[in-house]
């Protein structure tokens, strides 16, 4: 297994993209998402989605020549109109408008539609963060959870992202995970390793709990904490879908499906600005400390640096070089 260096993951990434026509802009946001997801140790939306774009790139599932639309119809409100483009570029066309409204206005919120699957959400939040705002995410996905009792596919693993700055131009915390019990490439990835998964993270087609990841690709999900999970899971679904002009995770085709129609998701974001309140700092720091205090105890993404080297899959690396015409 191969150690390779992010900034080289990054110019794999660029080159594979370009040549299945990214234009620079895409193919440099998207890249850099891939690199920064592979240095946080998130494989699954890393290079494990790299020919993924590719495909989708050649078929026109996923355009990478759009130039999104961002609007700002209300003093705190910014929309951004993907163009059924890369979720990458749309976050960074619209990220100024909204810091701009949300500095106006103390929270503002900003919907992205009609774009694809923006993979690692917190890259999204982390990234309001370190401008200096609390951002918090949302966005929906193919269907692929169950409710509870049940055994048809309703929602996506819908995540919530939350970031928090730590007012000296860091992330004091973070978190980004799926409002199911585990995220579907976890079970993908032990169906090509050809091991069990555990009981409690999905349910087989007749909505049986197993840990045949063959049953549970053919069945569905199950939320985390049951119905609590779900109750998060559909939180999720009407802010991401119903806000954005994204459409719901039942009309949603399975993500890495080379052709098809666009994905069509939304992504919707709050931002807020911590210096409303006086308190924020000193609120923050009696948590952090009492945390520190507690041996094993840690504060979620607070020293989420991010590494400069990896190990990637020999096949995987290999995928990536032919991808960008590497020998």
């Amino acid at each position: 297994m191969p150690k390779v260096d992010i900034d080289h993951i990054v110019a794999t990434s660029r080159e594979a993209l370009a040549r299945h026509g990214a234009n620079d802009t895409a193919a440099e946001r998207v890249a850099q998402a891939i690199g920064r997801a592979e240095a946080t140790g998130n494989v699954i939306c890393g290079l494990y989605y790299l020919e993924s774009y590719c495909q989708q790139l050649l078929s026109g599932r996923v355009r990478g020549d759009v130039a999104p639309r961002t609007t700002r119809p209300r003093p705190g409100s910014v929309r951004v109109d993907a163009g059924f483009g890369f979720a990458q570029v749309a976050f960074a066309a619209a990220l100024p408008v909204a810091l701009e409204a949300a500095r106006d206005c103390g929270t503002a919120s900003l919907a992205i539609g009609h774009a694809h699957t923006c993979t690692s959400l917190g890259y999204f939040t982390e990234q309001i963060a370190l401008a200096g705002m609390i951002g918090i995410g949302f966005t929906n996905a193919s269907p692929i959870v169950a409710a509870p009792g049940g055994a048809k596919r309703i929602i996506g693993t819908n995540p919530i992202a939350f970031s928090v700055p730590d007012g000296k131009g860091g992330v004091a915390m973070q978190f980004d995970f799926s409002t199911s019990a585990v995220a579907l490439g976890k079970i993908t990835m032990a169906k090509a390793a050809g091991q069990p998964i555990p009981l409690g993270w999905a349910v087989d087609a007749q909505g049986n709990p197993t840990t045949d990841p063959e049953a549970a690709l053919a069945g569905a999900l199950v939320s985390a904490g049951g119905h609590k999970g779900w109750g998060f899971g559909l939180m999720v679904e009407l802010l991401a879908a119903g806000m954005t002009g994204g459409v719901n995770s039942l009309d949603v085709k399975p993500l890495k499906a080379p052709e098809g129609p666009p994905h069509d998701l939304g992504q919707y974001y709050l931002l807020i600005d911590p210096s409303l309140s006086p308190d924020f700092a000193d609120r923050l720091a009696r948590v952090a400390r009492a945390v520190a205090a507690d041996e094993g105890a840690r504060i979620p993404g607070a020293r989420l640096q991010g590494i400069s080297t990896v190990d990637v899959p020999d096949a995987l690396w290999a995928q990536a070089r032919a991808l960008a015409a590497r020998d």
